[in-house]
């Protein structure tokens, strides 16, 4: 359940949709952590989903990025614009 803005540096709280932006993410079943901790693979057959919030001031200059690497984090949009191109 989603209390609170993903953004750690933010303390505001969750109470409508239309205050912000939800972002849905599909982690792999396994992630390197998982691995290095060995992991049965074989117990985590289906993807998870999860859900993050940003307020609407944060909403508007960050962004939340998953990668398998290191997971789900937050970082600013023009970062993520670069990594994208």
């Amino acid at each position: 359940m989603i209390s609170k803005c993903a953004n750690p540096a933010c303390s505001a709280h969750f109470l409508y949709l239309h205050e912000g932006r939800v972002f849905r993410i599909v982690r792999d079943s396994m992630n390197v952590r998982e691995m290095q901790l060995g992991v049965d693979p074989t117990l985590k057959k289906h993807p998870q989903v999860e859900f993050y919030w940003l307020c609407k001031t944060c909403s508007v200059k960050m962004t939340i990025v998953y990668r398998k690497e290191s997971g789900v984090i937050v970082q600013p949009l023009r970062a993520a614009l670069k990594a994208a191109s």
